[in-house]
């Protein structure tokens, strides 16, 4: 997956379409010079609408389209005639996407089934002609309904990852490394942190013909919860994985206090996130021997399944493969 292709964040200006005016009209033929109020109804405005797409993966299609706008309704005109509605805007959206209002942060509707329709902002109605008017005390009214107006504002659109595994980790931890070497992902590389700033998915090839999704996030950091660093952005893509495996280089001062620290901030933001089956692999493992991995073993976190790995000499890819599909179906 090409980096520059993967847009999970939009920020567009949207506008309904407005309704049209109802017609004043009044009925008139050769032998009937004074006929009754005819005029018809506007037309509606257009609806700005969001469809789930599941053959769909990146917001980039909505990348440069800064401002949509959805058409007008037409007048009304005579002999009760209904002004044509405004032409409705339909975007293909991947599922996972979820609407924001850009001001306030609140959170209208998540797209999450492939065919969903919602409208996101509804188009102005269309004001009735004055033929809608005609009273018993009032023949001729000689005044209609304007169209009301459509709605406006601006959105955001974020997506959520949909991955079978999520890779979570501080920067640097080795999760760029151990995706491009069990898929076809590239993921850029470098040895500091937040390399990473969108997620990378990648298809992992399993035993006898069979793979998973494994999801690349940006690296979290402490008090991500609260927006820090990458924050949220990173937060919500682990929403949709099946199973979150943590990873803590083997050089760190604290792997226990690191997983406490990374188990925390899922927790701050979204207590059922900590529901998810975990395993964690120890990266940088190469330099490793058996003697010295046993005296790291008290050190570990315990309550959850832990492999070595090291995916410069693809130590414990293949036990780290297993581990995680026994997972995903266990």
């Amino acid at each position: 997956m090409a980096e520059q292709n993967f847009v999970d964040y939009v920020k567009i200006f949207f506008r309904s379409g407005k309704g049209g005016a109802g017609s004043v009209h009044f009925y008139r033929a050769k032998y009937i010079p004074r006929g009754g109020p005819d005029g018809g109804d506007g037309g509606r405005g257009g609806h700005i609408i969001l469809r789930g797409n599941k053959q769909m993966w990146t917001l980039l299609h909505l990348k440069y389209r800064k401002h949509i706008h959805a058409g007008e309704g037409l007048n009304g005109g005579k002999n009760r005639m209904s002004g044509a509605d405004g032409e409705d805007i339909i975007l293909d959206v991947p599922l996972g996407t979820i609407v924001k209002d850009a001001e306030t942060g609140k959170v209208h509707f998540e797209i999450e089934e492939d065919g969903q329709e919602v409208i996101l902002m509804k188009g102005g109605r269309g004001g009735l002609g004055n033929d809608h008017f005609k009273t018993s005390t009032n023949q001729t009214p000689r005044y209609a309904q304007p169209g009301e107006e459509g709605t406006e504002g601006w959105m955001v659109l974020e997506l959520k990852v949909l991955a079978d595994v999520g890779l979570v980790g501080f920067p640097n931890a080795g999760k760029s490394t151990l995706l491009a070497n069990v898929s076809a992902a590239k993921p850029k590389i470098a040895s500091y942190a937040f390399t990473t700033l969108t997620p990378n998915l990648g298809i992992v090839e399993y035993r006898n013909s069979r793979s998973f999704v494994m999801a690349d996030i940006p690296g979290i950091i402490e008090n991500a919860h609260e927006g820090k660093g990458l924050g949220h952005r990173f937060l919500r893509h682990i929403e949709r994985n099946a199973v979150l495996l943590f990873m803590i280089p083997s050089d760190a001062d604290d792997i226990a206090g690191q997983y406490k620290i990374l188990l925390n901030e899922l927790k701050m933001y979204n207590e059922e996130l900590i529901d998810k089956p975990r395993v964690l692999a120890i990266s940088k493992c190469d330099m490793l021997d058996d003697e010295l991995k046993e005296m790291l073993r008290p050190n570990l976190p315990k309550g959850i399944e832990t492999v070595f790995i090291s995916s410069v000499s693809n130590q414990g890819l293949v036990e780290l493969k297993d581990v995680l599909w026994k997972k995903m179906n266990g």
